[in-house]
């Protein structure tokens, strides 16, 4: 398996688990909104990134 497809994959898992963990956040009525809003977003841009990366080695290999 190449390279960038595991580092894709690590960065689409840790942007699911980003996400998770904000909306358990969420869910908790967490009066921290600044860390819902932080965790967010990474987990946003991680997924998307990883995804990203996942499907630019597929088209080259």
């Amino acid at each position: 398996m190449d390279i960038k497809k595991i580092f894709g994959s690590v960065l689409t898992l840790a942007g699911i688990g980003g996400l998770i963990y904000t909306a358990i956040l969420y869910g908790n009525n967490s009066e921290n909104t600044r860390a819902m809003v932080i965790y967010g977003v990474l987990g946003i841009l991680f997924f998307f990134s990883g995804i990203g990366l996942i499907r630019n080695t597929s088209k080259k290999s």
